[in-house]
């Protein structure tokens, strides 16, 4: 018999809970599922399950109807929280809001509430969930004209209206201060990392500030401010981020840590002056993301056997190679996590670092006083390194180093800007580097992309036809894959998270000599496909549709450049 089953049994015949079935419930069962379930198959009243926790529990059950809720509760709760819990807020004295619901485990909309309100407690009463959803209606009824409750992007109306705000410092300091102005940047922040964003592009216009979320890889409108309130925005931005808030003719770079889901998220922020004020965006620099070691970055198999071949070196230079957004960054910090040993002394060089990581030496390069990134690394050669992560080549004297100590006994990863594997090789060329040193140093140069994962709930079976795959580069023997469709679980945009598409060409004794002798790029490509079992980017994208992690028109989408 299953807990549920066991449970279900337990209240068809005497009506009562024990508190080890509660106990078990709380830590392995869905409790809405299991309410339904018991109300649907047992003939049981919800006020019943209700009037049972409220016994075992001694938590106070309130019948809602026999008591006016005043519509000016809806300030202690913001809306999009309240329907998304199905919690009511009753009433709040001090620091503690006492709110309505019908679902006593969900200990982690509790911690939302306190996150977003600034609440330190929270009690809270059980009604019965129609109830709760009627009063939401009440309270909130006149906002919910422009407000769509399952998609919180077609909300335009997060702000109360405040008065006509002065550009004075003193007014913007008072109102980004303001409870209406702390809680919208908070709800902004907190709707980011629960929808999984990247980052939070906060843009004025002449009518107001529009705000948008970078979800995989896609810029996607959420809010809009309307403009009298775009200077206490922007004060409250830099207050948090530790900004100059009196300038705003420069560019600026702050950061700022938030609590969330009991771990710090940290959050890199970058403002830049244009014609309607600043632009803000912040980048979300969660470590949950970071995965550890190279398994978990979702490579083919064949691509991840090479790459872990090329890290196992003992020197050399492995670069990582893609356009801004790329995922490039993730990759590297995901191997020296990987490697990361107290036996090994590894440093990295950033511009900015992204993420602190335990047991790592990380160096921010500062060119305004002339820590550049080549300086920078010719100190931490003489810092005795194991490993060396430099985060960008962008030059010849950069590219000159590295290669030089890659050479003397370093193991070292970086980044660079090109669209293919093979172009590596053009690049640093054409930046300088002498052809013999490159094929000397070089152990793997590798390329990628971030392609949209299809929604594993909504998916669907489609034919290609032929004509369309050998346009495209892709082979014609298969033509079922799968598209996306759009449901409520991924927001109706029919994809969920991203994986990486890439190839890598692992360095032997003829690719060396082809880069001495300087081939193209296309040259170096053929013998690598025909010779070393390579497979480009495009033909990684359509292992990964055959397997029903992307679609078609998405592999076609990254891969063209």
């Amino acid at each position: 018999m299953t807990l549920k089953e066991r449970i279900i049994s337990e209240i068809g015949v005497n009506k009562d809970f024990s508190k080890e079935f509660i106990k078990e419930l709380c830590k392995t069962a869905n409790y809405k599922e299991f309410k339904d379930k018991l109300i649907s198959e047992k003939d049981i009243k919800e006020e019943e399950i209700l009037l049972l926790f409220s016994k075992e529990f001694r938590i106070p059950f309130l019948d809602i109807q026999r008591y006016k809720i005043p519509q000016t509760n809806s300030v202690l709760l913001p809306m999009e929280i309240a329907y998304k819990y199905l919690v009511l807020p009753i009433y709040k004295i001090g620091e503690v809001l006492t709110i309505a619901t019908s679902n006593p485990l969900d200990i982690i909309a509790y911690d939302d509430i306190k996150l977003v309100t600034g609440i330190k407690k929270i009690d809270i009463v059980l009604s019965r969930e129609k109830d709760i959803e009627k009063t939401l209606k009440f309270l909130y009824k006149s906002r919910e004209e422009n407000i769509s409750l399952d998609n919180l992007s077609s909300q335009t109306d997060i702000l109360p209206e405040m008065g006509d705000m002065e550009d004075s410092l003193e007014n913007m300091i008072s109102e980004s201060k303001n409870p209406p102005i702390v809680r919208a940047i908070d709800a902004i922040i907190y709707n980011a990392l629960n929808k999984g964003a990247s980052d939070i592009h906060i843009i004025p216009d002449e009518d107001g500030l529009d705000v948008k979320y970078r979800i995989d890889g896609v810029l996607i409108q959420e809010f809009h401010f309307p403009k009298k309130v775009q200077m206490a925005v922007f004060a409250r931005l830099k207050i948090i981020s530790s900004l100059d808030i009196t300038e705003n003719r420069i560019p600026q770079d702050g950061r700022f840590k938030v609590r969330y889901q009991e771990r710090e998220v940290d959050f890199r922020v970058s403002s830049l002056p244009i014609k309607f004020g600043e632009k803000f965006v912040l980048r979300v620099l969660d470590k949950k993301r970071l995965s550890v070691g190279m398994k978990q970055l979702g490579f083919s198999s064949e691509p991840l056997k090479i790459f872990e071949r090329a890290v196992a070196s003992p020197f050399g230079m492995i670069l990582v190679t893609g356009p801004t957004g790329s995922g490039k960054s993730t990759t590297l910090y995901s191997i020296i996590a990987q490697l990361n040993r107290s036996d090994k002394n590894i440093i990295t060089i950033e511009d900015p670092i992204e993420y602190n990581i335990d047991g790592l030496t990380q160096v921010h390069v500062n060119p305004d006083i002339g820590l550049t990134f080549a300086e920078v690394l010719r100190a931490v050669l003489r810092q005795s390194p194991d490993i060396v992560m430099v985060g960008e080549i962008r030059d010849f004297e950069t590219a000159d180093i590295a290669i030089k100590a890659s050479l003397t006994g370093e193991l070292l990863f970086s980044t660079l800007h090109t669209n293919s594997a093979a172009g590596a090789f053009v690049r640093l060329i054409d930046m300088g580097a002498e052809p013999f040193l490159l094929a000397s140093s070089l152990v793997a140069t590798t390329a990628q992309r971030l392609a949209r994962m299809l929604c594993p709930k909504c998916k669907e079976k489609v034919i290609v036809e032929k004509e369309v795959l050998r346009k495209f580069g892709f082979p014609d023997d298969k033509t079922e894959f799968f598209k996306a469709k759009g449901c409520k679980h991924c927001g109706g945009s029919g994809y969920k998270g991203r994986v990486a598409l890439i190839e890598i060409i692992l360095l032997d004794d003829t690719i060396k000599q082809m880069v001495v002798e300087n081939k193209s790029e296309q040259e170096i490509e053929q013998y690598a496909k025909e010779k070393k079992g390579f497979q480009n980017l495009r033909m990684d994208g359509y292992l990964k549709c055959l397997e029903g992690i992307t679609a078609i028109e998405e592999v076609i989408r990254v891969t063209t450049e």
